[in-house]
């Protein structure tokens, strides 16, 4: 029997010759791993199954990786590691402005592929900046956060979509409210790693979520910006018992 416990991964990649050696190894390391060639059969699965994690080539024939992970940060909450070639410098910072988790570059060594995946679902929900009780959620004027369902609830009572980055962004100003945070420690509660090297990554993101969550995004009441110091949660936030 398969084991349920097991973190599911989804392998997007059209070179077979990498895809499916590395598959095997990944479900050696307590994975189970679904194989996709492309975006297109990648799409059909994710209409089948909810992987916890989806690791994606950029360079695929047909709709590329940058295209299928803007779908999946507009429509899934799930965690994204794009698997890069060396020249792809361009798109790994798009792809970490439109809420790619992390990046690996080809050719690069499985075990620290492996230590990257957990890395990021420990920052995912899975694992959320600091220390989130389970039976609470966040609430801020009129919104409402549950931190472990990672659903987002409007003051009318609509459920926002957010991605897994905008999730664990909007995590940390909860945590952290009337507190200034400045680019680099967003970044490193956010995506950690190389991330910093992009500080265009972090206000690309801030905007998302503003868009989100502001009646207003170009005139932010909630995040407010702190010339020269970072962005601020301009919200008082209280600890409620979980909705179910």
């Amino acid at each position: 029997m398969p084991d349920t416990t097991a973190t599911r991964l989804l392998l997007v990649d059209d070179e077979q010759g990498l895809r499916e050696p590395l598959a095997s190894y990944l479900e050696r390391q307590g994975f189970v791993v679904t194989q996709a060639a492309s975006a297109a059969e990648a799409r059909v699965i994710l209409k089948q199954e909810s992987p916890e994690l989806v690791l994606l080539d950029i360079m695929m024939p047909g709709e590329d990786g940058l295209s299928l992970c803007r779908h999946l940060v507009e429509t899934r909450a799930i965690p994204t590691i794009f698997l890069t070639a060396r020249g792809e410098a361009t798109d790994r910072i798009v792809g970490l402005e439109i809420g790619a988790d992390d990046y690996v570059v080809k050719p690069f060594e499985p075990r620290e592929l492996v230590a990257r995946i957990r890395s990021v679902l420990r920052r995912a929900g899975r694992g959320v900046p600091g220390e989130v009780q389970q039976n609470e959620d966040f609430q801020f004027d009129g919104w409402r956060l549950d931190p472990l369902k990672r659903r987002l609830i409007a003051p009318d009572g609509a459920v926002v979509a957010i991605s897994s980055v905008e999730f664990r962004l909007l995590v940390a100003f909860l945590e952290h409210p009337r507190q200034v945070l400045d680019r680099d420690r967003l970044l490193d509660m956010v995506q950690g790693r190389e991330a910093h090297l992009f500080d265009r990554a972090v206000d690309n993101q801030v905007s998302r979520l503003r868009r989100k969550i502001e009646i207003d995004s170009r005139n932010p009441q909630l995040i407010q910006t702190v010339w020269g110091g970072g962005y601020m949660l301009a919200a008082d936030v209280r600890r409620v018992p979980a909705s179910l």
